[in-house]
């Protein structure tokens, strides 16, 4: 069985023999050399998962090979011999960077025993290495902290559609992460070198709604006092993250729609037809089906802005999340400082709702590490409301918004005689009113 390669350097000959037989008889592929400068010349072209180095040669001694091999390769394990060992060369070599060092002389079998625990160590650091690799891949990904399987399926999903400009909806309660998937999924695609566009469209009054969009010229509309270039021409080439994207009025539904179809449009009081080309993540943290059933979303629209949906869960329902989104914001608010948090502190923090979801719990980790002086993340330390059960046994008690509109219209279709007259008193119109009876399975 192959075990790896394997380097030999030393100046004699009887030692390179011998090293080579007891080396091959174990399954490593060997070559050895008694010049060092050829040595390194060969490791500047092949890997070499372990090197065996003799400590006093010629024109350069063992520490210097050492040195420079460790240069060339730092993967190399690396073992020194010499038959002039001291406890002060022995520590020079391990401060270097040397595995071992081993005392000449010794026997075939000693060397062979020797040989079988270096490539033990090598293959398991090696291991470790890799498995902290895949770990790292997976669970910091461009920063998204997560070990959660759904996250991580969410995460891989949208590694695999990055590079194609299939739209994207992501749906998820405030603070989730929405915008932190948007630009993932921009910085693994092929538009990264160009602008990431967030636009908050619920933040956008409805009137500039079209002008903030596609721009406008000088007098198109009062306050227009020179020429303005819209938020979508400034991303071209790039992404463009629509959050809250239900916000949007129907009416601009439309336009955007139309601009969804062939990426062209006109400036606010201009009749030039522009062209760019975005690509378009939206995010909303309503309920997608429920807009469309209430009408407050056009089927259209959504079925353009939908290519691929993703929802990310709250993280009270990824509570396996909760200690590595803490490892990670006290790396990244308190580099280079260690956290110890108490098993009372990580009960409260594993049995609190996060209604904030992740922003939230992003605010508690600054909180924790003004207070944790010593590193210590204690109960205390917490908000009272982490404690205090009563907020959360109190809204149980109040029944939901959704739960108080279907006994409303319960009550409405109860006094009424038709569904007309039920939606003339609840001011709705009547298509409105069938959607939400489907909803509510009236």
């Amino acid at each position: 069985m192959f075990k790896g390669n394997v380097l030999v350097v030393d100046d004699e000959q009887n030692i390179l023999k011998m090293i080579e037989l007891a080396l091959n008889s174990l399954g490593f592929q060997t070559e050895v050399f008694g010049d060092p400068s050829l040595a390194l010349k060969r490791a500047q072209e092949k890997y070499f998962d372990i090197a065996f180095i003799d400590l006093k040669m010629q024109p350069i001694d063992g520490l210097q090979v050492l040195a420079q091999l460790k240069r060339i390769s730092k993967e190399t394990t690396i073992v020194l011999m010499t038959a002039h060992g001291t406890i002060e060369t022995a520590v020079e070599a391990i401060k270097k960077g040397a595995y071992d060092y081993l005392t000449k002389p010794f026997s075939y079998q000693e060397f062979t025993h020797i040989a079988e625990r270096v490539y033990e160590h090598h293959f398991l650091i090696k291991e470790v290495k890799g498995l902290r690799a895949q770990y790292e891949d997976d669970i910091f990904p461009n920063t998204i902290a997560t070990k959660n399987f759904q996250m991580r399926d969410i995460i891989k999903t949208a590694k695999e559609i990055a590079e194609s400009d299939i739209p994207i909806l992501i749906e998820g309660e405030s603070g989730t992460g929405k915008e932190l998937l948007a630009r993932f999924i921009h910085e693994n695609s092929r538009r990264n070198e160009y602008p990431f566009m967030a636009i908050n469209c619920a933040a956008i009054p409805e009137n500039l709604f079209e002008s903030e969009l596609f721009g406008h010229v000088k007098g198109s509309f009062t306050g227009a006092i020179k020429d303005r270039t819209g938020r979508l021409e400034l991303a071209d080439q790039g992404t463009v993250f629509l959050d809250e994207v239900a916000e949007i009025p129907k009416p601009m539904q439309v336009k955007l729609l139309r601009f969804l179809q062939s990426m062209e449009f006109e400036r606010v009081g201009e009749s030039i037809t522009r062209k760019i080309n975005v690509r378009i993540i939206s995010a909303t943290n309503r309920e997608i089906d429920k807009e469309l059933t209430r009408g407050d979303l056009r089927d259209d629209f959504y079925y353009r802005i939908s290519g691929v949906r993703f929802k990310i869960p709250p993280l009270n329902q990824r509570k396996d999340d909760v200690s590595i989104l803490a490892e990670y914001f006290f790396n990244k608010y308190s580099p280079g400082k260690n956290y110890t948090i108490s098993a009372e502190a990580m009960k409260y923090l594993l049995d609190y709702d996060w209604p904030g979801n992740v922003r939230e719990f992003e605010n508690i980790i600054k909180r924790l590490i003004v207070f944790s002086k010593d590193g210590i993340v204690k109960p205390e330390y917490l908000p009272v409301e982490f404690i205090d059960e009563k907020p959360k046994q109190y809204s149980n008690i109040i029944p939901k918004l959704e739960e108080m509109e279907k006994q409303h219209i319960i009550e409405v279709l109860r006094l009424t005689s038709n569904p007309r007259e039920a939606a003339k008193i609840l001011g709705i119109s009547e298509t409105t009113l069938w959607r939400k009876r489907k909803l509510y399975n009236l």
